[in-house]
């Protein structure tokens, strides 16, 4: 199964809600309006309990002789099963310190954004595997206006484990709707994601992770003011092609041979890649508005709308870790350290170490 959403055999349903937009093989349900958190939890499948249970071996060395049927139990120390409730399925082995976060905790999250969870507005939630790992993705009320046209929606999104595997993540994460670009910003002043612990802790510190995030009317008036910045500051379409080598740089050695001037030793991968980023940045309808066309703030569209836009992936699931934890992740906050340098330093920022 390629895209990994959990099936739910009691209910014959994936677990995935999307509001009017059917995503990953046109599978979950689709609701024509926001719903609350209660309705998310079900519309998703969500509303299921994770206990942790304790976790045995067998005694098979047998000294009772053959005709005794019974083989003794042994308690494993200190490890337990993370056992899905409603169907019983084992979703991993973890430790005794491991604190389970309900499904319905990590909703606590976003309703503790804004008061009483009035004006966040929920987009998508599911499961993967067999309910291991979950997500969700809300709107928050407000948008930032990049020049007169371009508006920038804020999006929240979670996603946590019941495995044992990786920590409770929370990031902030802006949308362009014009082409729907995923920007993954980060601000000098403030962090972007936020990472918890499957601790004793945990969920207290999920209620109050918008303010360890720094997730607040400021850090939308300083992305607000940096952005717009970004648009009035020009750059060349060969200062462009610098900064997208640069940001699309895999690794040093790549770095190293374009300072060197040493084309050869380029592989055709990265700069067929390159090619395509540069080709989108100067043709795409989207890139040729007045607030991005020749601007650092285009730039910036530029790498993140090729992995949005133009990037073949080889499924749905695949593009939603690269964009959300993976390369396009990476090479977007390339471009935006770049760009953010750019505009302060100008040309002396694109330099090949």
């Amino acid at each position: 199964m390629a895209h990994n959403l959990n099936f739910n055999q009691k209910n014959n349903d994936y677990s995935f809600f999307s509001v009017k937009e059917r995503a990953w093989h046109g599978l979950g349900k689709i609701v024509e309006r926001y719903p609350t958190s209660a309705e998310a939890i079900r519309y998703a499948g969500l509303d299921y309990l994770v206990e942790k249970r304790p976790l045995f071996t067998y005694d098979t060395d047998n000294h009772y002789g053959d005709t005794d049927p019974i083989i003794p139990e042994i308690r494993v120390p200190n490890y337990f099963a993370t056992v899905r409730t409603d169907t019983e399925d084992v979703l991993g082995v973890v430790g005794k310190d491991y604190e389970i976060v309900q499904n319905v905790n990590a909703f606590e999250f976003f309703d503790a954004i804004v008061d009483g969870g009035d004006g966040i507005l929920y987009e998508t939630a599911g499961a993967l595997g067999q309910g291991e790992r979950i997500f969700i993705t809300a709107k928050l009320p407000d948008y930032i206006r990049v020049g007169k046209d371009d508006l920038i929606e804020q999006y929240l999104f979670l996603t946590t484990s019941h495995n044992g595997f990786g920590s409770i993540t929370a990031a902030f994460t802006p949308v362009r709707v014009v082409c729907n670009n995923t920007l993954n910003a980060a601000l000098s002043s403030h962090s972007n994601a936020v990472k918890i612990r499957h601790t004793s802790s945990a969920n207290d510190r999920i209620k109050q992770a918008h303010t360890l995030m720094g997730i607040s009317s400021s850090i939308s008036s300083e992305l607000n003011g940096l952005l717009n910045y970004w648009a009035q500051v020009r750059i060349t379409d060969a200062e462009l092609k610098k900064l997208i080598q640069i940001a699309m740089a895999p690794n040093k050695e790549v770095l190293q041979n374009l300072q060197a001037g040493e084309q050869s030793e380029l592989s055709a991968s990265y700069t067929n890649i390159v090619d395509k980023v540069c080709e989108y940045a100067l043709s795409s309808p989207t890139q040729q508005m007045g607030t991005t066309a020749g601007t650092v703030f285009g730039a910036y569209n530029s790498v993140t709308g090729y992995f949005q836009n133009v990037r073949n992936y080889k499924n749905e699931e695949a593009k939603f870790k690269s964009i959300i934890e993976g390369t396009a992740k990476m090479r977007g906050q390339n471009a935006f350290n770049l760009c953010r340098d750019f505009a302060v330093h100008g040309a002396d920022a694109l330099r090949f170490n």
